[in-house]
């Protein structure tokens, strides 16, 4: 996940202009002054006045968030908004919509206000336990499977029954973990995570899509909870350095959860702590992936090599061209 890459500043007097009732669903105020939108309101205006309003509080993109959120409230897609644009808003509709832009004007992330985001074709439940996942981790889904892809042809030309194991490590919402056995019917997965509230929003997505006898979700530390090597490791961790934590955006740094984002003084800590385990959960043969920041590529590099001597190591970067994942092939 690209946190490094989703940074911002937002001055205070921004964000003071805005604000929401002590319930965080009354009005939104700017200035000290009370906004609401006319009771007559359409879909089409309520879209362009919540827009103008996001994109004053400082909102990176004020007219996609004001659809998506008016689009949760309406259960409408974007296109159906326009294809309705003249439909006047209820009255419970507009001030649920007031108060999702409230909110948003705080900067509170899209994702957690509708509580889904999408991930590679799946759609997810999100809360603020877990992460929300960013287009840049679908590579490491692209890595898994065209990993197992290849070991399955490999086996099936030794005429053997395509069998592999995979142990998605810091799962958090269970995307990277989800989003590989959709699309591999032929892998047994094994997905960690410290944080138990974390594992029930990944349980619930796992049930929900249908893929609850394909994943097992196991509470502990990194790899230790396995209950055996496995032949794919696949992982991302917190890595955001103490350093970093100023510069995020504060629609990360204010709400989504810093158990899922900190990783110590330079941000290795936790990648430090996976390496050291991986030789003993690794089988022969086997490989690593491991979601990087920017500018951690040939840190991490150094710290995969010492702990797999013998190893092909390679950065591998994002469709940004940004060193994102450090692979290892044993």
């Amino acid at each position: 996940m690209r946190r490094d890459g989703l940074r911002g500043q937002v001055s205070h007097s921004t964000v003071d202009r805005c604000a929401v009732s002590g319930d965080g669903q009354g009005p939104l105020q700017v200035n000290g002054i009370r906004w609401q939108l006319d009771p007559e309101v359409t879909i089409g205006r309520a879209i362009v006045a919540a827009a103008q309003r996001l994109g004053g509080a400082g909102v990176d993109s004020p007219r996609l968030d004001a659809e998506v959120l008016l689009g949760h409230v309406l259960g409408m897609t974007r296109a159906q908004l326009y294809a309705h644009a003249d439909r006047r808003l209820s009255e419970e509709e507009r001030r649920r919509f007031e108060a999702l832009v409230g909110r948003r004007c705080l900067h509170e992330p899209v994702a957690y206000l509708v509580g889904r985001k999408a991930f590679y074709g799946l759609d997810l439940l999100v809360t603020p336990h877990v992460l929300i996942p960013r287009p840049e981790t679908e590579l490491l889904v692209d890595l898994a499977l065209d990993t197992l892809a290849h070991r399955s042809r490999s086996a099936s030309g030794n005429g053997a029954q395509p069998q592999a194991t995979l142990a998605d490590v810091g799962t958090g919402s269970g995307a990277v973990a989800l989003a590989v056995a959709a699309n591999n019917p032929h892998v047994q997965i094994l997905a960690t995570d410290i944080s138990a509230a974390a594992l029930e929003v990944a349980q619930e997505n796992a049930r929900r899509l249908g893929l609850e006898d394909r994943v097992r979700f196991l509470r502990g530390h990194l790899l230790e909870p396995l209950p055996q090597p496995v032949d794919l490791i696949v992982a991302n961790l917190p890595y955001v350095a103490e350093s970093e934590w100023p510069s995020l955006a504060p629609d990360i740094a204010n709400y989504e959860p810093a158990l899922a984002l900190a990783g110590g003084p330079d941000g290795l800590s936790l990648i430090r702590d996976l390496l050291a385990q991986a030789p003993r959960y690794l089988l022969p043969g086997g490989s690593l992936f491991l979601e990087i920041g920017s500018g951690q590529g040939a840190a991490v590099a150094r710290l995969a090599s010492a702990a797999f001597p013998s190893a092909y190591v390679e950065v591998l970067t994002d469709y940004a061209y940004h060193d994102r994942v450090v692979a290892v092939r044993t």
